[in-house]
């Protein structure tokens, strides 16, 4: 059973992928790259999925070894410090293309 500190950080990440999922859901590039509100706060979701990752035990981490966790926490630093550098397209792709499986990984350790 993980610590109270990894399962909140387990719980922000899960919450976090849903929020951004449920966000971006339908949309097409043009859409949500015009829509500024909705860009802002999916980005946000992926900043604080990204530093509730460095939370996780590195035993949690191992067990995923399919998951890109180093550039899950390196991409944080994307989002605050080029953050005139990140683009819709990017943002809206990692939704689609990463976090369901992270997803997948967290409910896992969520279920352990």
């Amino acid at each position: 059973m993980p610590s109270d500190r990894i399962r909140k950080a387990l719980l922000d990440i899960r919450d976090n992928i849903l929020l951004a999922q449920r966000w971006s859901a339908n949309l097409a590039m043009d859409e949500f790259a015009s829509d500024r509100l909705r860009f802002y706060a999916v980005t946000r979701c992926l900043e604080i999925i990204s530093e509730a990752s460095r939370r996780l035990s590195p035993e949690a981490r191992q067990r995923h070894p399919s998951i890109a966790w180093r550039d899950i926490r390196d991409a944080e630093n994307i989002y605050r410090h080029d953050y005139d550098g990140v683009q819709e397209r990017i943002v809206l792709e990692t939704v689609g293309s990463s976090l369901p499986e992270l997803l997948e990984a967290i409910e896992r350790e969520l279920g352990a």
